[in-house]
């Protein structure tokens, strides 16, 4: 085995989808308006198109847009405590979306086994790995378990739905919300001793098929993120425009 991974799509090192976060929650903090919100998405959609992900970032992407336009809308038309209400909510919203689309993306294309090869190379401490290492694994496993409930309750003529929820809220409780916080807490400690058991806790250097290293694409990637950031700085302190 050559140690290259053979996959579809862009593979970008774990560190590098690290400092992509922390460049887009600078970005997202320092954003000079709602247009650069919205270029910052559309930026970690087409990032996303690279890695596959079509549909998730047209989703995205769409549902984003449909919240601009409607704090647009709500800025313009609005008056009075309402207006601030809902300025302040979507104010945080706007600048959390994108993090949150791009954690996503990266939760998505990165094996445990890859990130904790890169995290070694860093010498990351362990209390901080191991967490991180199950939490990869943990929402993938939560959203599997999630699409089981929906099928065994729709079953059952249950919908999981608002609207079911609010035509039945006791029987969605009952034969949803329950059944998903009981599978939560046993798949956290499954995945912790799963953890265990393979040895995460070893302290000698781990090893993997998948050679770890920053390439071309790496460098480029997070080039582009670097100038973006830079580029709302200057934008925000009147450098440019």
């Amino acid at each position: 085995m050559s140690g290259e991974r053979q996959k579809k799509g862009l593979w970008l090192d774990p560190r590098a989808k690290l400092f992509l976060i922390l460049i887009c929650v600078l970005a997202s903090m320092f954003a000079p308006s709602l247009a650069y919100q919205f270029a910052l998405v559309v930026l970690i959609a087409i990032l996303g198109i690279f890695f596959g992900k079509w549909k998730y970032v047209i989703k995205a992407v769409c549902f984003y847009a449909v919240i601009c336009v409607l704090t647009v809308w709500i800025m313009a038309e609005m008056t009075g405590t309402l207006r601030t209400m809902f300025i302040a909510f979507l104010g945080l919203f706007h600048k959390v979306y994108a993090c949150g689309m791009l954690a996503g993306i990266v939760l998505s294309t990165t094996k445990v086994n890859e990130f904790l090869s890169a995290m070694n190379r860093v010498h990351a401490p362990k209390k901080l790995v191991i967490p991180l290492a199950v939490m990869l694994r943990y929402i993938p496993t939560i959203q599997e378990d999630w699409r089981y409930i929906k099928d065994a309750m729709r079953m059952r003529d249950v919908s999981p739905s608002l609207g079911g929820f609010l035509s039945h809220p006791g029987m969605t409780v009952e034969c949803i919300y329950v059944p998903l916080m009981m599978t939560a807490s046993k798949a956290a400690d499954e995945l912790s001793i799963a953890s265990v058991t393979r040895g995460i806790e070893n302290p000698n250097p781990r090893t993997c098929l998948v050679q770890i290293k920053c390439g071309i694409a790496d460098w480029m990637i997070m080039a582009v993120a670097v100038a973006f950031l830079i580029f709302e700085l200057c934008v925000r302190g009147g450098v440019i425009g």
